[in-house]
């Protein structure tokens, strides 16, 4: 641990190195999270008439969502900056160690975020966020970075008084504040934290350490498809154990390798060096954030899917169930195709037409057991992970080639 006074922390760009043993620690704290999020969404789903009461499923779902992007948000902004900053140095394992705390409450309080534990949940988000940029501001010193600090601390203090206002109100005016508040952090972020008087910085100029960010990504990846992992043996693990719960949970398996397999293939295994030589590596770097959240959800609605179909393996799904078991994929796969766009600046044509057969089939689809759409989209997959493999054989490894 480094240590000592008011110091600069440099960014780390000559010296990426790997994610340390505190952030390996932090991510496991989103294992617990993203389980929640999906009891949470199952709870919803399966409650009395929910499947017949299609606009309900909807605001459910959304108001999941609205709380997983608020646990990405702490994630990210914690990853970006121990990719800029020395995440060895005693001021950033405080601010790594203040998000892991932060993001244990959030999750505790998620199943009740929007009843009970509001109050709970928009405290632990406000403080990761707001203690993140005002650490760094106080760390930093006289180093040019500390006006950016200032305009961050400004705007999440401005966003926490919509958190902390919209924990003391009914639902709905709480899901607005909350998601203006989101939507106002997000477009700030966007247009390089823009505050009057204090001016604005442009994101294609930073400097971040793009090995250890690219690496970053691949771990949360690797986190949410460990949380399918959990789902699914939790949910077999409760019983009852016939032929149709068997097969459900031997589909959820081959999902999840499958799901690996088709990441890692290429794409994945060189993303830190598309981002090392890209023209601008933090443009890169937000356009892959984007693209992992994609991917995220769709992991997130692939492991909610998972549990419909092993409880209710000959259940025909209702189109909420049917938008988890075939929907994931398909996200899952829009945010690949964009993946591989950023390190090849090419998209393969078996992602698009993937997508397009198991939408194409949801229809026919609804009218069969649940334990069908299953295999349907694990077949499909399936396909994707084989067209990627008969692609590379007898070719040398194709280079990273990023558009940015």
């Amino acid at each position: 641990m480094a240590t000592g006074g008011k110091i600069r922390l440099a960014p780390t760009t000559s010296d990426p190195g790997r994610a340390t043993f505190l952030e390996l620690f932090f991510d496991l704290v989103y294992v617990f999270a993203l389980t929640r999020i999906s009891a949470r969404a199952f709870e919803d789903l399966i409650e009395e008439d929910a499947g017949a009461k299609a606009w309900q499923a909807v605001t459910a779902g959304g108001k999941t969502l609205l709380l997983l992007l608020a646990l990405w948000a702490v994630w990210q902004g914690t990853a970006w900056t121990t990719s800029r900053y020395d995440p060895r140095h005693a001021w950033l394992q405080c601010i790594v160690i203040t998000a892991l705390v932060s993001s244990m409450v959030m999750g505790i309080a998620i199943p009740r975020a929007f009843s009970t534990t509001g109050l709970v949940f928009a405290v632990a988000y406000v403080v990761a966020q707001v203690s993140r940029p005002l650490v760094l501001m106080i760390a930093l010193g006289p180093h040019v970075y500390r006006r950016l600090k200032l305009r961050m601390t400004l705007i999440f203090s401005a966003t926490g008084v919509l958190w902390i206002t919209g924990a003391f109100l009914p639902t709905n005016p709480r899901v607005i504040l909350w998601t203006s508040a989101l939507l106002a952090e997000y477009l700030a972020a966007r247009f390089g934290w823009p505050v009057p008087g204090l001016g604005r910085s442009t994101v294609s100029r930073w400097e971040i350490a793009g090995d250890h960010l690219a690496d970053r990504y691949q771990q949360f990846f690797l986190v949410a498809l460990g949380e399918t992992i959990l789902v699914a043996g939790f949910s077999y693990s409760k019983g009852p154990y016939g032929g149709g719960h068997a097969a459900a949970f031997a589909l959820a398996l081959a999902t999840t390798i499958v799901l690996w397999r088709i990441y890692i293939q290429r794409a994945g295994q060189i993303f830190a060096e598309a981002v090392t030589k890209a023209r601008h590596p933090a443009t890169i770097g937000r356009s892959a954030a984007d693209t992992h959240l994609v991917m995220v959800i769709g992991l997130t609605a692939v492991a909610i899917g998972y549990e419909l179909v092993i409880d209710h393996p000959t259940m025909p799904p209702a189109g909420p169930w049917l938008a988890m078991v075939i929907g994931g994929p398909v996200l899952f796969l829009a945010g690949r195709a964009r993946f591989e766009y950023e390190v090849f600046a090419r998209v393969s044509p078996s992602r698009w037409i993937a997508a397009l057969v198991l939408l194409a089939a949801s229809p026919l689809l609804m009218r069969t057991p649940a334990l069908v759409a299953s295999a349907v989209a694990v077949l499909v997959l399936a396909a994707v992970a084989v067209a990627d493999a008969r692609r590379a054989a007898g070719r040398p490894p194709e280079a990273a080639a990023p558009p940015f």
